[in-house]
């Protein structure tokens, strides 16, 4: 993929992306279980089997609870990039879209924070942040799994892909320079610990 070209010289430190850790055990052990009711369904040809469906239904929404978090937290940073470049003489009248941000994160990802992220063994962190976006711009609260389609639950990520991309097609998204527009990753634990090792060091 081709470097963008510059949009200004200087470098500027973005917001920190701060991700919140989903660690529900029930949660997992939900889609554990649809991954496994998937494959029983499948080696059985698709035979019907209400107990596997609503396994992999259930799966699916845990799935799709997790990834709506992960968007929550991304979209909160995207807001705060947006922020943070609107109060910067060099970049105020370039009034750069949250659309930017996100092509930053997940198409022109710092070395650093794919690094981490691999570190945290999250490896297609490219697909789970633009479909977490996708999935936060459909809902602003999750929904309750009543209210949604079965085979919306089946291929929520399909739909997530298409939320996405009809996003990014909302605001022209001029490409930044990973060089320039520099950003670090944090768990929110380790974040805070981050501030109170800071805080302390200031009061020493």
């Amino acid at each position: 993929m081709s470097q963008p070209q510059p949009l200004v010289e200087e470098s500027f430190q973005l917001p920190p992306l701060i991700l919140h850790p989903f660690t529900e055990s029930a949660a997992t052990v939900r889609v554990l279980e649809s991954a496994r009711a998937t494959l029983t369904l499948l080696r059985e040809g698709g035979a019907e089997d209400a107990a596997l469906e609503q396994q992999v239904l259930e799966g699916r929404f845990t799935e799709l609870r997790m990834v709506f978090y992960v968007g929550k937290d991304v979209r909160r940073w995207l807001d705060q990039c947006v922020d943070y470049c609107g109060r910067q003489p060099q970049l105020a009248a370039k009034r750069i879209p949250r659309q930017s941000f996100a092509k930053l994160l997940i198409e022109h990802t710092p070395p650093d924070v794919a690094e981490k992220l691999r570190s945290w063994g999250v490896v297609e962190f490219s697909r789970i942040f633009s479909r977490s976006i996708g999935i936060y711009n459909q809902f602003r609260e999750p929904p309750n799994i009543e209210n949604l389609q079965a085979d919306y639950l089946r291929y929520y990520y399909r739909y997530a892909d298409y939320a996405y991309a009809a996003w990014q097609d909302m605001r022209k998204a001029v490409e930044l320079d990973a060089d320039r527009f520099l950003f670090t990753l944090y768990a929110s634990g380790e974040y805070a610990r981050l501030l109170e090792d800071q805080w302390n060091e200031a009061e020493a």
